[in-house]
């Protein structure tokens, strides 16, 4: 009797263990000979090369666990996973079972390990169903490839763009592909219109007629969100100046949330300023004040702004930027006053963290503009970058002045791409004058960085004007003022806005 009991009660205890543990293949794990062997980071690189020469794209979901375990490997054995129930289970207040499924996959992870969960856990994010994790062994990524609630699982700090660039002998920091520089240039006269109180308007706004736009809508009360290097310290008109001349009773807000460290389980960030001045000029070209300072004003100069300080520069390559981007959209989809968010960076290929936090601020109505890239030296056969390319995400690009649309000498083109805004002079190549780095110094800036920024600035005057519109609203009156409306571009989306159209 007593052994019939003690079969029940291991019987019982075996059924529930069973029902427990995830719904995983049980079969052995057998990695073949050759592929025990991490691959060296030029293999991985061409793997990538080839997925965007040959289809436009690549995702690590296609990888195989040698190559998405090497890439691992060459970034700090550092990988993200995103789990859920389904694939569009990403947003953790929705989920009823996350914190159980997110502990089903750590019990996975320490077992092939054989580490304690303190030296495998560096982070599990609070609004999202992912979490940062340290792993070393290939056997752990196919036992976590093999359970059903894996939406990715993806190397967090394999630096893709670093190690082309170092391959090709330049520095991942140089101004090819960084997008930085607190460079300052006299404005030509014919570049710049002075309107009153004292401020010039850019030669590119009359292209959309933005000054005729400005009788029917200023920007007042939408805040726009710009994801960018931040705001620099030294430029009063993304200050204490933000509210001078006509340009009154908005507020300017600065975050960041780069942490400038190799270590992952470091949290404290380098804080709100621009150490790069890109992002200082996407807020110019944005939101500069309109005022009697004789600099450029920005399109929407009454529109609220929040910036933040989410990368060291343009390339969004490696853990800590990933990671300053994902919260940054994050932030701004929990921020109720925020209706448009902005970002003229990007990287060659998916990120599934920020895909997660940018379908967080889709589904919570913003409406996101995402420049469709710039050309380095060795992108130039890539079309439109991430995450412009997702559907919750509206493309921009730059062109040339001209009666045709001809893109502009660096900017990429596609299918994705919505929207077109002249940024570059047809005779002298200048650019969009902007309030550079520093007080009283003016600068020219380009690509579909700043025709994304002009994007997203009259999407402000649209929204103001019908301020109980939906995005979807703003977004279809936008695309009605294109030039090629009602028809769409193969390369150019909707072509060039007519913001006047647009706020009428």
């Amino acid at each position: 009797m007593r052994n019939k009991c003690l079969l029940i009660s291991l019987f019982c205890i075996a059924f529930f263990s069973s029902c427990n543990q995830d719904e995983t293949d049980a079969s052995p794990i057998i990695i073949d000979a050759v592929q025990k062997e991490p691959l060296t980071t030029q293999q991985v690189n061409q793997a990538i090369d080839n997925a965007l020469q040959s289809r436009g794209n690549f995702n690590w979901k296609e990888a195989s666990n040698q190559m998405l375990w090497s890439a691992a490997y060459h970034g700090n054995n550092l990988i993200t996973i995103g789990f859920g129930n389904s694939k569009s289970d990403f947003d953790r207040s929705k989920s009823n079972n996350s914190q159980r499924l997110q502990e089903e996959l750590l019990r996975i992870i320490t077992t092939y390990e054989q580490q304690p969960l303190s030296k495998i856990l560096v982070s599990a994010d609070s609004d999202l169903n992912l979490i940062n994790v340290m792993i070393t062994k290939q056997e752990t990524i196919i036992a976590l490839r093999r359970s059903k609630y894996i939406r990715y699982i993806e190397p967090a700090d394999y630096r893709y763009v670093a190690i082309r660039e170092e391959q090709m002998r330049s520095a991942a920091s140089s101004s090819g592909s960084s997008g930085c520089g607190y460079e300052s240039q006299t404005l030509n006269t014919s570049d710049f219109t002075t309107v009153t109180p004292n401020a010039k308007v850019p030669w590119t706004f009359y292209q959309h007629n933005i000054p005729s736009a400005w009788s029917l809508s200023t920007g007042q009360g939408v805040t726009i969100g710009i994801i960018d290097t931040g705001t620099s310290p030294n430029q009063t008109l993304l200050g204490s100046s933000f509210n001078t001349g006509v340009s009154s009773g908005r507020t300017i807000q600065k975050f960041g949330v780069y942490v400038d460290s190799v270590w992952p389980w470091s949290t404290s960030t380098d804080g709100p300023n621009d150490l790069c001045g890109h992002g200082t000029s996407m807020a110019s070209v944005a939101t500069a004040p309109r005022n009697n300072s004789g600099m450029p004003v920005g399109v929407a100069y009454n529109a609220n702004l929040i910036t933040y300080r989410a990368a060291a520069n343009v390339v969004v390559d490696g853990y800590q930027e990933q990671e300053g981007v994902k919260k940054a959209f994050t932030a701004l989809a929990n921020n109720s006053n925020v209706k448009i968010i902005s970002m003229s960076m990007g990287h060659i290929f998916s990120v599934g963290k920020i895909e997660d936090a940018i379908r967080l601020a889709y589904s919570k109505g913003k409406l996101i503009f995402c420049a469709a890239g710039t050309s380095t030296s060795f992108t130039t056969f890539v079309g439109v970058i991430f995450p412009a390319w997702m559907p919750e995400t509206v493309a921009v690009t730059g062109v040339k002045e001209g009666a045709t649309i001809v893109k502009c000498d660096d900017c990429h083109t596609g299918s994705k791409v919505d929207f077109t805004i002249v940024m570059q002079r047809a005779a002298t190549g200048k650019n969009v004058p902007v309030n550079s780095y520093y007080n009283a110094q003016t600068d020219y800036v380009g690509g579909s960085s700043v025709a994304t920024a002009t994007t997203a600035g009259i999407a402000a005057l649209v929204w103001a004007k019908n301020p109980s519109w939906t995005r979807d609203q703003v977004l279809a009156k936008m695309r009605q003022s294109g030039n090629f409306f009602p028809n769409k571009s193969s390369q150019f989306g909707y072509g060039n806005i007519n913001a006047l159209l647009a706020v009428q």
